[in-house]
């Protein structure tokens, strides 16, 4: 199983890889013992959408699948929380809704995600289809508003968002501040092993030739269609997951979190990091939310702007990512100093042979 964390479908690999990852891992632990809290649960904010974002590198990156619909099914989760906790009575049950959240978010994945494959939609449609469902929920959440829109005591409250729930708990203790951030992070480690092992596993190898070429992958005897909705339904999955944990944190949810300048958003955390790469679209993702909440503290018309331009930027001179680029020049640098200390030992030993005979 451990042999699946170093594979050819993911960047980093050995001792020196992991041992940075063990380095960042254990700052990010200490980190709280350093910082406020008010910087503390900025940075749980910060860790909820990386999720999301993997689910898209997972769908575009390795199956070749481009969806604006992570919003769509981090709405459905969103809201899904905030309706189960508030009718579940809130507390200790908040972890159950987060859990029937997600599940609700993956049979939506599940449903749209078959009419799509079977239906033959692929390419540019995908994406188009994809963003009309998330279009169509944002404008039908917004028009809400009315007292006669609730489900049992939650109200959906239209462009005022949904509000009234409990954030997650267990017992009496809810999860909030350095204890989210705990959560947060583990969560990440847990995901990030798991579809680094996905991917290097057959199933991942698999994904990846459906992407490259289906019709040959399909010619050696797989059932394309299904490795296709394995792929939607576990990236959609994750954005469910982001949606729910992010109505936890807030304790309320908006239209407006799900509209289109909020679909595009993931678009361009995974095309600047390197949509090909699972841990370059960690990082790249975690420094692009955090440059984007310092720019729109001043202004938010600027963010966007700024958003705008990394991806047209990224789409002119770094196809792959920027993030996954700089990455792969330091392996390449890296791996090339190693190689030409090896030949130097090497010709030392040659020389000293010869010298001896």
């Amino acid at each position: 199983m451990l042999k699946l964390l170093d594979g050819a479908q993911t960047l980093g690999k050995g001792w020196t890889f992991w041992s940075c990852f063990l380095i960042v891992l254990a700052a990010a632990l200490i980190y709280p013992a350093f910082a406020d809290s008010y910087d503390v649960g900025n940075f749980s904010y910060f860790l909820i959408w990386i999720f999301m974002a993997l689910g898209l590198c997972l769908m575009w990156g390795y199956g070749g699948m481009l969806s604006f619909g992570q919003t769509f099914f981090f709405g459905i989760s969103g809201y899904g929380y905030g309706v189960l906790a508030i009718n579940m009575g809130g507390g200790s049950t908040t972890i159950a809704a987060l859990a029937l959240a997600v599940v609700m978010a993956m049979i939506a994945a599940g449903i749209l995600g078959y009419f799509m494959i079977w239906g033959g939609i692929n390419g540019i449609f995908f994406g188009i289809v994809t963003l009309s469902a998330t279009l169509v929920l944002a404008f039908f959440l917004g028009q809400t508003a009315g007292p006669e829109w609730h489900i049992g005591p939650a109200r959906l409250n239209g462009f005022n968002g949904m509000k009234g729930m409990d954030p997650l708990a267990v017992g009496d203790t809810y999860i909030e501040g350095s204890a989210l951030y705990y959560v947060m992070v583990a969560l990440i480690v847990v995901v990030y092993i798991g579809l680094r092992m996905l991917l290097n596993s057959r199933i991942g190898n698999v994904i990846v030739a459906v992407r490259e070429n289906p019709q040959r992958a399909e010619m050696l005897g797989y059932d394309v269609r299904k490795y296709q909705l394995l792929t939607f339904v576990i990236g959609s999955a994750l954005a469910g997951l982001s949606g729910a944990l992010y109505t936890s944190w807030g304790q309320f949810i908006t239209p407006s979190s799900i509209g289109l300048p909020a679909a595009a958003m993931p678009i361009v955390w995974v095309a600047f990091s390197g949509r090909s790469d699972l841990t370059a679209t960690l990082v790249g993702s975690f420094l692009l939310l955090f440059a984007f909440q310092t720019i729109t503290v001043y202004s938010q018309q600027m963010a966007l702007i700024l958003m705008g331009g990394l991806l047209l930027a990224t789409v002119m001179l770094a196809p792959q990512g920027f993030v996954l680029g700089i990455g792969k020049l330091v392996v390449d640098r890296w791996t090339g100093h190693r190689r030409g200390d090896t030949n130097a030992v090497m010709a030392d030993t040659a020389r000293l042979q010869s010298d001896e005979t």
